[in-house]
């Protein structure tokens, strides 16, 4: 299953992990925190030495391989996210925090895959008490995670001689991981200098409106990936500010669209947002949920001013269909229809070729049209039809794929919940965990609320919501060929 390339790239991929500490480091060398220092001095060593270790060990194969199958693609992809989310854990249990290894490959983890789900809050051990290093590196896993740390190894392949087309696909699995340019070197620096485009404009109006400048840096990292890490234990509500959270839904907004739609209007200017199906449909949804939570809470009088209730509203709407996670407020304690519609956000996930988790809008569409056509050919029967997204005929395998994938998607979904609630877990808790995992979400209900963590759940629902976050990130099949008998045959 191995091979030199296979050996070569996951070395490589150690090795950026590593250098990407460093600005950790800086950050624990400005404010003087000796113990931050040490517990990246040991993971940065170990990685570095580990990363030369499988790099050399590609010598080994007398067999010469020059490009990557789309078999190496899974092998890779998959095994790199599990190295990288170990490796990521290390100054976390390098720390003098006396977490158990568990805890700190979750935290990791739910970093690396933009779930935001955290071990750390008010009633176990407090955000704030990590430090600044630890703080940074957090938010920083976030943004790694956000775009890809494979598919910004793309560019980098090249100069193993190595084309990444097969790897991109595996990393940007749906159906629309189409590429912006004909080079997929370019593709990946293209898409990584919008990424951070976007970091840097949003640490700018943050840190204008009122947060430190470390602050604004690490919500904007958790904010264009979609990722909801704070370095708060009240997430967004701790600034109370109008002006940070509107901010803040905007760039959350930006980050669930589709890149390539901002590619084409900051690369060629041209604004095509509304000529594209599932771009229309998201911004749909998002207004339509707000309007009906807003008036809701409007009628409930959950707040003094509709202001404070739309803003609200409109905050929760944006962080959940995004899978970003971050809160302003306890939405378990609004009226049922908030809490039902804010569960529903649960699943949908935002735009194809965008950063959140969640099915993805693009999914639905084909799916409700699939469903559409199916009942106009019981009443025609001899009929051709075809499903369209825009202009564009959707090809019948992508159809099956897509149908795969809802139904592989859903069927997870209650497999982890029933294995969930062996633990002794209430059953919203078990729903709301398996959802927000494989979502990649962060908040959900119950035990997991808006301002609650996962710090108490038992160590192998933990395990079992790490793997669901992978599952998540990487959209279900990439994992589920590498583990499947067929694919070792």
């Amino acid at each position: 299953m191995l091979n030199n390339k296979i050996l070569k790239i996951l070395g490589m991929l150690l090795c950026f992990l590593a250098f990407s500490m460093l600005p950790s480091v800086l950050w624990s060398l400005y404010y003087n925190e000796t113990e931050v220092l040490i517990s990246f001095f040991y993971s940065i060593s170990i990685t570095l030495f580990l990363s030369l270790l499988v790099y050399l060990s590609s010598y080994f194969f007398s067999e010469n391989i020059n490009d990557v199958s789309s078999v190496d693609a899974f092998t890779i992809v998959t095994i790199g996210w599990l190295l990288i989310g170990l490796f990521g854990s290390l100054p976390f249990y390098f720390s003098q925090n006396s977490l158990s290894f568990v805890d700190c490959y979750f935290e990791s983890m739910s970093g690396f895959t933009t779930t935001g789900a955290t071990i750390f809050g008010e009633n176990s051990l407090k955000i704030e008490s990590l430090g600044y290093g630890l703080l940074f590196w957090r938010s920083f896993t976030q943004f790694l995670g956000g775009m890809g740390i494979i598919v910004f190894s793309i560019a980098l392949l090249p100069l193993l001689g190595i084309g990444g087309v097969q790897l991109f696909r595996a990393e940007v699995a749906g159906p629309t991981a189409d590429k912006i340019t004909p080079r997929i070197k370019q593709t990946a620096k293209l898409l990584w200098s919008i990424y951070i485009t976007f970091t840097i404009l949003e640490t700018i109006l943050l840190y204008f409106f009122g947060m430190s400048f470390f602050d604004s840096l690490c919500h904007s990292f958790s904010t264009v990936s979609t990722g909801g890490f704070s370095t708060h234990s009240n997430s967004i509500a701790y600034f109370n500010s109008s002006l940070i959270e509107w901010t803040i839904i905007l760039f959350m907004f930006i980050s669930a669209t589709n890149f390539t739609l901002h590619y084409i209007f900051l690369g060629k200017f041209k604004f095509k947002y509304f000529k594209d199906e599932e771009f229309k449909f998201y911004a749909f949804l998002f207004l339509a949920i707000t309007v009906i939570i807003s008036f809701n809470l409007i009628i409930n009088s959950v707040y003094l001013s509709s202001f404070e209730g739309i803003r609200h509203a409109a905050f929760t709407t944006v962080s959940l269909l995004s899978t970003t996670g971050f809160t302003t407020e306890n939405f378990e304690v609004w009226p049922n229809l908030s809490i039902a519609l804010c569960f529903f956000l649960f699943f949908i996930g935002a735009s194809a070729g965008s950063t959140t988790g969640g099915i993805k809008i693009i999914r639905t569409l084909v799916i409700f049209k699939y469903i559409y056509f199916e009942i106009k050919r019981l009443i025609h029967p001899n009929v051709v039809y075809n499903i369209k997204i825009g202009k564009k005929i959707i090809n019948e395998d992508i159809i099956k794929n897509t149908l795969g994938f809802y139904l592989f998607y859903i069927m997870i979904f209650v497999i982890f919940t029933v294995f969930i609630s062996f633990y002794n877990i209430d059953l919203i808790s078990a729903i709301s965990i398996s959802a927000s995992s494989i979502g990649n979400i962060g908040p959900g209900l119950g035990s997991i609320g808006p301002f609650d963590n996962w710090g108490h759940l038992p160590n192998t629902v933990k395990i079992i919501s790490t793997f669901c976050m992978l599952l998540g990130r990487l959209e279900i099949f990439t994992v589920m060929v590498l583990i499947s008998r067929i694919f070792f045959k």
